[in-house]
């Protein structure tokens, strides 16, 4: 008799997709494949198709899977995108999936097995798909079951999740895609409408992450301000957010992709002052020009944005702020530069990524005039990065002194790495621990520290007190 097939997940991108890897590998799992990343039979490469480079680095990653021998399927964004074009072009992938074949996903990969090319995907505007409403997808779920909720399949096909990795850390998704028009992001168009996922579901799978050894949750989504809108409460996460936070073996909650034209005072008021939540504001502020922000289609500007800094800060003076900017962005002029460090001074934030503005394909942004020379781009990218990075060192030693709890997410060498609530895993800086008994400390362990240095964004903190012991975590095959 054959041996079990074995499959082997490869995720890039954000975090919605390391879920939506879980999601297809909990169905992999119960249609009896084998996870495994030794001499796989099929590798399924979940890409990215955000930006170019998020494109570049899912095609490189393609080929290299084509090169080991094995099977080839491409899913996520990119598929999604790009289907027909991408399956043209890259003749190495066995099969473009894109989301709507994911309910399928194991019968595609058997069919590759056989030798078989199942259709690639043809891409379309999700936008003007209709969102399913929270009648049909109480409908759509079976009694007793579930419902994780696909991307384009929100509320849709009962699926399973299995976990891929034993970090004490896990995303959790709170709703998928986007109503937002923002000029340069494509993401709608291949995400779709914004659609939240129920909270009664959303607690079923942070209760099982809980059991299988998470001990925090990252709450994601294209938009979770954004989040019981279409169920008819836009103030649901004020309420959600605390009984997440309660959950037994959870520690810390933490939530990530918040629209500062959306945040409300009740919703700073819950993540500054609910024990177990996260005092953590991932705002993408993208620009701080108003002229600039509204060729974005986007809304606010420099007082606007530190008046809401106060707010926060007003709560929790020690509540962490990361964000995203955008520069060189279509008729972006010196002085809308210049804004931009004022507010970037001003705004004493823990963490920014600066990006160069490119088109994206589809975009409104992309047919906009006054498009400036690359070099420019660059060089304002080059000038805005010495900026926070100087701007955000500062920031770290703002800290030192602080007491923190830390979650530890890794030890090397003897040496155990974590997180603050300030820190979001893989995006912010990390925190080194020392001192007596940090030389004996596991992943999983939360233990309260104190600030006495900084490298960069990075902190150093030495070892207070052991909060609470590890929990083993336990990989099921799916979350039933």
């Amino acid at each position: 008799m054959p041996g079990p097939r074995r499959v082997s997940m490869v995720t890039l991108g954000c975090a919605r997709n390391e879920v939506d890897s879980e999601e297809l590998a909990g169905q992999l799992d119960a249609a009896g494949w084998e996870l495994s990343d030794e001499d796989p039979d099929v590798v399924v490469v979940n890409t990215c198709g955000f930006v170019e480079s998020a494109k570049k680095d899912s095609i490189d990653t393609l080929l290299a899977a084509h090169d080991t021998g094995a099977k080839v399927v491409a899913v996520g964004c990119l598929a999604e995108r790009y289907g027909e074009q991408l399956a043209e072009q890259l003749p190495e992938a066995d099969a473009v999936l894109g989301f709507d074949a994911y309910a399928g996903l194991p019968e595609s990969l058997s069919k590759v097995l056989q030798g078989e090319r199942p259709a690639s995907h043809t891409p379309g505007d999700r936008r003007k798909l209709l969102p399913i409403s929270p009648v049909e997808r109480a409908r759509a779920v079976e009694p007793g079951t579930i419902d994780i909720g696909l991307p384009g399949h929100a509320g849709g096909p009962t699926v399973v999740r299995r976990r891929l990795e034993d970090s004490p850390v896990a995303p959790l998704k709170l709703a998928s895609g986007c109503d937002r028009r923002c000029a340069f992001c494509a993401i709608p168009s291949f995400r779709g409408s914004f659609v939240s996922r129920r909270p009664s579901d959303v607690m079923a799978e942070a209760r099982w992450l809980a059991e299988h050894g998470v001990r925090e949750l990252v709450l994601v989504s294209e938009n979770s301000t954004s989040y019981g809108k279409d169920l008819g409460d836009l103030r649901l996460l004020e309420t959600l957010l605390p009984e997440l936070a309660a959950l037994d073996g959870i520690e810390r909650v933490r939530l990530s992709y918040l629209q500062p034209a959306e945040m409300r005072p009740g919703l700073v008021e819950v993540l500054t002052t609910t024990p177990g939540v996260a005092p953590y504001f991932d705002m993408s502020f993208q620009h701080s020009s108003p002229t600039v922000l509204r060729r974005m289609r986007r809304f606010g500007g420099t007082e606007s944005f530190l008046a809401l800094l106060d707010q926060v800060r007003a709560l929790d003076p020690t509540a962490a702020v990361r964000s995203n900017v955008i520069v060189g962005f279509p008729g972006e002029t010196e002085e809308d530069v210049a804004e931009l460090e004022r507010f970037l001074i001003a705004a004493r934030l823990d963490a920014v990524g600066v990006f160069g503005y490119s088109d994206e394909d589809g975009t409104e942004a992309e047919h906009l005039p006054d498009h400036l020379p690359q070099d420019v781009v660059d060089a304002r990218v080059a000038r805005l990065t010495e900026l926070v990075e100087e701007l955000t060192s500062q920031r770290a030693e703002e800290r030192v002194g602080e007491l923190v709890e830390v979650l530890v997410d890794g030890v090397f060498d003897g040496v155990a790495e974590g997180r603050t609530a300030g820190q979001a895993p893989e995006v912010d800086g990390a925190t080194t621990l020392t001192g007596p008994g940090s030389d004996v400390l596991a992943v999983g362990d939360l233990v309260r520290a104190r600030v006495v240095g900084t490298e960069g964004v990075d902190l150093v903190a030495e070892l207070v007190e052991l909060h609470s012991p590890a929990q083993t975590p336990t990989l099921r095959p799916a979350l039933t």
